[in-house]
């Protein structure tokens, strides 16, 4: 568990529980996106927490800055991992490393929102998502927002606790939403019900920050 202020070691902290949290949850990723998708949510996800730990060992400074683990894990979801998702949570990645950059030797609930924001911006441009496709842009958007209404002075703890509380409620949303993207969108009232594997794993990511997530299913009910 980290409090308070998200230093280079706490980010580092809280990418290696994102990792630990891909891997708990395979299988009930898998599961959903064997419903809504073409099926390898899951395994992309964990290949590309696994490429960014690989990075992450290599770095060798958790004492560093919180821009480093971040763009580990963008280099890795980026330049390693094909599929949909893959690019679109490295562009998440890359644009809370480079405001972490900008933030200093801690991360605020200023530079969380200022980031997930931008990186946001950049996955609608890129995959040409808005709220409502039924697309991790769903759980996305809301995490945004619940980050940029912190009050200021909000330790960015509790920011993300609130932005992952956020997510998931998105995530429970986008299973009454019709998909009007990818192959969920062929798959027409088949998907009814179930929700977006990609926006469950923006949950993950933010519930991450906190603790390990060991399973999805109790925080879509």
């Amino acid at each position: 568990m980290t409090t308070g202020a998200f230093d280079g070691r706490a980010t580092s902290d809280w990418m290696r529980r994102f990792a630990a949290t891909a891997y708990a949850t395979e299988a009930e990723l898998t599961a959903l996106d064997q419903q809504a998708g073409d099926g390898d949510f899951g395994v992309n996800l964990t290949a590309g927490v696994k490429a960014g730990e690989r990075l992450l060992d290599a770095d060798g400074n958790p004492d560093g800055g919180p821009s480093a683990p971040l763009g580990s894990m963008a280099a890795a979801f980026l330049d390693e991992i094909g599929g949909t998702s893959g690019p679109l949570f490295g562009l998440l990645f890359q644009a809370l490393a480079r405001t972490a950059e900008s933030a200093g030797s801690a991360l605020t609930a200023a530079a969380l929102a200022t980031g997930t924001e931008e990186g946001l911006a950049a996955i609608r441009r890129v995959g040409d998502a808005a709220p409502g496709d039924k697309t991790l842009v769903d759980a996305l958007t809301p995490a945004a927002e619940a980050l940029r209404a912190a009050p200021d002075g909000t330790p960015a703890d509790q920011a993300l606790e609130r932005a992952a509380e956020a997510a998931w409620q998105g995530v429970r949303d986008t299973a009454d939403l019709s998909a009007r993207m990818g192959r969920a969108s062929y798959l027409g009232e088949r998907v009814t019900g179930v929700p977006d594997p990609g926006a469950v794993g923006i949950a993950l990511f933010f519930a991450s920050a906190a603790d390990t997530v060991r399973e999805v299913a109790p925080h879509l009910r």
